[in-house]
């Protein structure tokens, strides 16, 4: 293996709480009434594509779509930066990774903006040559298109590096451009038969081992 591309949100930052409360409190604003179990349904999504899939749900008027779209980013954004922190094991996991000497990317469905954000709040720049965000692409998550392109920037081949995720949509999106996924994951939801669909199944990135690749 040379390279290994990191999901972001649930993976390595425990930020899919956060996504979820942003959620339920900006869509809220608009009468739709979100649990938590329902912004399960959407892990892994871009935020755009959470948007739209609950307008068709439960369609609203005002403000539109895209204004939404905007207000749910910056809701989020502010919760990660103030009160997000690193997932147990995804120091040592990167660390160790690096030390390895694989080229480490981040493959994400969060805008660039808020990839950035949490590269430099725990100062990770160091370690990850390619950042890439759904964003770019025609379509997020579970589409291969964001993996694709992260192993095009990273020159490397498919068979020649390997996935971390903990969503099913992402698990999917690695899978399809033909990487080796090692899923980790939210204890919530790690007995959806889903998960199988990954090369290998870890409860935390604390039992990741380099052995593994």
């Amino acid at each position: 293996m040379r390279a290994a591309i990191f999901d972001m949100d649930g993976l390595l930052i425990d930020s899919e709480p956060l996504w979820r409360e942003a959620e339920i409190d900006v869509f809220g604003s608009v009468g739709v009434p979100l649990t938590e179990d329902m912004c399960r349904e959407t892990t892994g999504l871009r935020h755009d594509a959470v948007v739209r899939y609950w307008h068709a749900r439960y369609p609203w008027d005002e403000p539109g779509i895209d204004q939404l779209t905007v207000q749910l980013l910056e809701a989020a954004q502010a919760l990660i930066v103030e009160r997000g922190v690193l997932m147990p094991g995804a120091q040592q996991a990167i660390q160790d990774l690096n030390q390895r000497g694989l080229q480490l990317a981040i493959a994400s469905s969060s805008p660039r903006s808020l990839i950035e954000a949490v590269v430099q709040k725990f100062g990770l720049g160091e370690y990850f040559s390619v950042l890439h965000s759904a964003e770019d692409e025609e379509a997020g998550k579970p589409d291969p298109a964001v993996y694709l392109s992260t192993m095009s920037l990273l020159g490397v081949r498919p068979q020649d590096c390997f996935a971390l995720e903990d969503s099913l949509s992402g698990i999917r999106a690695a899978k399809a451009a033909g990487a080796k996924v090692i899923a980790v994951p939210d204890p919530e939801v790690v007995h959806d038969p889903g998960f199988g669909e990954a090369d290998v199944v870890l409860t935390s990135l604390e039992e990741f081992s380099t052995d593994l690749i």
